[in-house]
């Protein structure tokens, strides 16, 4: 009997999990990459490239494209991501990478500390994204944070037409209809709370969101005090880097899984760039990165050279990392400036709590700490979200992500990989198939069923999964030469895009 004719039971495949949305054309030649002269974006989402790239034509830079584009998908992507959420950023400028954090914390009086909430009112942090996003816009915009949002208020306000992909995970999701009712690709949906509250913001900055009527429907909504949202800052950090192969590889340091990315190249290099080694490679860092990864830890010692020529030759334990939804971004400009940017409300539609007449859904990142099995109050908790860049000879070779909470460090290891090691073009590296560390064994996409028997040899238990939306997705843009190339990923429903 062959796999495709095996029964979910039998391909030991879940009866629940992500939509399945198996690829047509399968055996069709695959998209190439975008390319371009002067500046490029690349989202999930085509509203999202279109608002960058308008940003970009209106006289913006990298900054303003991807706030462009992050704004518009909290509003057309509502699954994944939302102004109620945390974001992360590296930035490239004239010869220098700066880190935002804009992670928030638990409340400073959180209580039943040894009662991790994954959904509900006491799962909510202190959404960090506004404040990240101005941050970005002050420290390296053009156009403001207000001309950046007018796209994102338009189409909450007059609507847009969901998109196919977007559609079945908004489905898959099953958020309440209180929240948002879930509607069929193509059908058009308007945002109108929405769009008053990102207007609010355009208005007023953050403290239109962390102060005043906004911020009281938050705390109405949630275990969040007043207090916790107006103190809220976001920082400015110094990013992680490994070197791989004669690449730098710059990812967010603790409470990321940033480290875990890096921890796997630098035992990847150790070994060879095999199906079977990454599997091992990735299991340890995944490991390691639970064990290690705290609000304000250290984690410096995990990519120190003498730690991974010890570590690459360890046995990996079985490991269990939170799930999530995401939505990446990048953008470069024609002064070569990148953003690499991520944000979130953690699984899908977060918390699953709105407050009310806002039109904002508040993510569930307390859910993190059952990593340490403690909420800490006024602390933040294990992230999965994590931007990349990359850096060659000094200078800049690119932005990079991948969405999909616990492949994003296991994806960026592939990802890197693929372009390092076997040189492909962003597009292809993005599209080829990947694998994932799951706690019931190593789930394989379709295109690398035929390794399988390799790795059972080698005592991994294998789902075969032809489920794409399990792989997650991701975008990338590269400098070469006079161009930028970059690929967004088709198991998305977004582009990249350049001039």
């Amino acid at each position: 009997m062959t796999d495709q004719a095996k029964t979910k039971s039998e391909r030991n495949e879940p009866e629940s999990g992500p939509p399945r949305m198996v690829r047509r054309f399968r055996f069709a030649p695959g998209r190439p990459p975008a390319v371009s002269s002067r500046a490029m974006v690349a989202t999930s989402q085509p509203l999202a490239t279109w608002a960058g790239l308008r940003a970009l034509e209106r006289g913006g830079n990298a900054a303003d494209a991807a706030l462009a584009a992050a704004a518009v998908l909290t509003v057309v992507e509502p699954m994944s991501t939302g102004i109620g959420g945390d974001c992360f950023a590296l930035v490239w400028r004239d010869g220098r990478i700066d880190a935002l954090d804009a992670a928030g914390p638990a409340p400073a009086s959180a209580t039943n500390l040894d009662d991790v909430a994954q959904r509900g009112p006491r799962s909510v942090t202190v959404p960090g994204s506004v404040a990240g996003w101005a941050a970005l816009s002050e420290r390296y915009g053009r156009l403001g944070l207000d001309r950046c949002l007018a796209p994102a208020i338009d189409l909450a306000e007059r609507g847009f037409a969901v998109a196919p992909v977007t559609a079945a995970l908004w489905k898959a999701a099953g958020a309440p209809k209180e929240l948002l009712p879930s509607p069929a690709a193509g059908q058009r949906v308007a945002m109108r709370p929405l769009a008053a509250t990102l207007r609010r913001i355009a208005v007023e900055g953050p403290s239109g969101f962390y102060r005043g009527p906004v911020a009281g429907a938050i705390a109405a909504a949630s275990w969040l005090e007043e207090s916790d949202l107006a103190a809220f800052e976001p920082r400015w950090v110094e990013p992680l880097r490994l070197n791989y192969r004669g690449t730098e590889v710059i990812e967010l340091p603790a409470p990321t899984q940033g480290v875990a990315a890096l921890e796997g190249l630098g035992l990847l290099e150790r070994t060879d760039p095999s199906l079977a080694s990454q599997v091992h490679c990735a299991r340890l860092a995944l490991e390691d990165a639970l064990e290690h990864v705290r609000d304000g830890a250290d984690v410096r010692h995990l990519l120190d050279a003498e730690y991974l020529d010890e570590r690459v030759g360890d046995v990996p334990r079985p490991i269990v990392e939170p799930p999530a939804g995401t939505v990446y971004l990048c953008a470069v400009d024609e002064d070569r400036m990148a953003v690499s940017f991520i944000q979130s409300i953690y699984m899908s539609f977060g918390s699953r709590v709105m407050a009310p007449g806002t039109g904002v859904i508040l993510q569930n990142r307390g859910a993190g700490f059952s990593v340490q099995r403690r909420i800490v109050p006024g602390a933040r908790p294990y992230h999965t979200i994590i931007p990349g860049m990359l850096m060659r000879d000094g200078a800049l070779w690119g932005a990079f992500g991948v969405m999909g909470g616990p492949i994003q460090a296991q994806a960026h290891m592939q990802l890197v990989s693929g372009l390092v090691d076997e040189g492909l073009d962003p597009q292809a590296a993005l599209d080829r198939p990947r694998f994932l560390v799951a706690p019931e064994g190593v789930r394989l996409e379709e295109g690398l069923w035929p390794q399988a028997a390799q790795l059972e040899e080698r005592g991994e238990r294998i789902v075969r999964d032809d489920n794409h939306p399990t792989f997650g997705g991701g975008q990338a843009i590269l400098v070469d030469g006079d161009a930028l190339v970059g690929g967004s990923d088709a198991r998305k429903d977004g582009y990249a895009g350049g001039f």
